[in-house]
């Protein structure tokens, strides 16, 4: 007993140190996020099962990116403005939307196409659930993805010498016809600290994360919550028109895109007034976009024209080809992973 006491103070010491550490430095953990990230690319195509790899290496970039984040909020005392059961729900939602590929290509490797359609089915379950249960009973508006937003290191964090500055630049003059701004001789800060820029330069900028967490989200009528309820079953509709019709029928494709069509006329019209839910359908505007690569518009259509394109970009333009060629080759992958393309 007394060993497995010493294990859980070593282990609880430190997850203290790295929580520490993070709070501290969190330019530092943006960096090792992004080398994670970096790594799972890096993985892809090397080796016998290098897809699976790098999947859960992504997706643990992912994980780690939501807990720094977490530990980041409690430190600024920026927590969410939201109750905690809902804090809970975008919690899971998020994680489910970050191992939802790996979980995909786990279940097919273990227990082939079955156990595949079968995650797929009780993940896209769980996820129109968590998603109605946000915007019918929370009234949270429009659904973001991801439901957390990453916070904006560079914005939500200033050292101690850039809040300085800012406090001295808030004592600037400004002309009153030409509209220059200019630092009192007092407020210039030391030599080696100085960055010779405006003083409106130095100004904190918002982020969508934090307007997301201090702003209420646009109240949705009886016909754009109908909208938006649509969007969020859709991917339900699919799979159940795509078991009764089979892969390469026409009517999943043609049901889903009606389906999402509606939803976005309907919300496109919405006055909505964060920025947030503004990124969020301009997100939307782009996924559109991929019912070109979808099948069985893709497999009719679009792959001979796309595999040409790239194939005349890679022998003609001088270092497209390191990009085109391994693009060429993982798009068969691509296809065949649902949540890439359906998600």
């Amino acid at each position: 007993m007394s060993h497995i006491k010493e294990y859980i103070d070593r282990v609880t010491r430190g997850y203290e140190r790295y929580i520490e550490y993070v709070r501290r430095n969190p330019a530092a953990t943006a960096q090792l996020e992004s080398t994670v990230r970096t790594l799972s690319y890096l993985i892809a195509g090397r080796f016998t099962d290098s897809h699976e790899l790098s999947e859960l290496v992504y997706s643990a970039s992912n994980l780690l990116v939501l807990f720094n984040d977490s530990i980041l909020r409690k430190g600024l005392r920026c927590a969410f403005t939201v109750s905690l059961s809902q804090q809970r729900l975008l919690t899971w939602l998020s994680v489910l939307e970050c191992v939802e590929v790996f979980l995909e290509m786990g279940a097919g490797k273990l227990w082939g196409e079955v156990g595949r359609w079968l995650v797929i089915g009780l993940i896209q379950i769980f996820k129109a659930i968590f998603r109605l249960v946000l915007l019918l009973w929370y009234k949270s508006g429009i659904q973001t993805s991801p439901p957390i937003i990453p916070l904006d290191r560079g914005a939500e964090f200033v050292g101690e010498d850039d809040g300085n500055r800012e406090q001295q630049e808030d004592s600037c003059f400004v002309g009153q016809r030409s509209g220059r701004v200019i630092r009192p001789l007092g407020s210039a800060p030391s030599l080696q600290n100085r960055l010779w820029g405006a003083p409106t330069q130095r100004k904190r900028r918002s982020s969508l994360n934090g307007e997301k967490l201090h702003s209420k989200p646009t109240q949705l009528n009886l016909q754009q919550t109908i909208a938006e309820s649509v969007y969020i079953g859709r991917p339900l509709v699919h799979l159940l028109s795509l078991g009764l019709c089979g892969k390469q029928s026409w009517k999943p494709w043609l049901l889903s895109g009606v389906l999402e069509l509606s939803s976005f006329a309907v919300l496109s019209d919405t006055k909505f007034q964060n920025r947030w839910e503004k990124a969020e359908m301009k997100r939307r505007t782009f996924l559109l976009l991929y019912y070109l690569l979808r099948s069985p518009f893709y497999d009719k259509f679009s792959e001979e024209k796309i595999l040409f394109l790239l194939r005349l970009l890679a022998d003609h333009i001088p270092g497209i080809g390191l990009v085109a060629r391994p693009l060429m080759g993982y798009l068969p992958t691509w296809q065949k992973i649902y949540f890439y393309n359906w998600g």
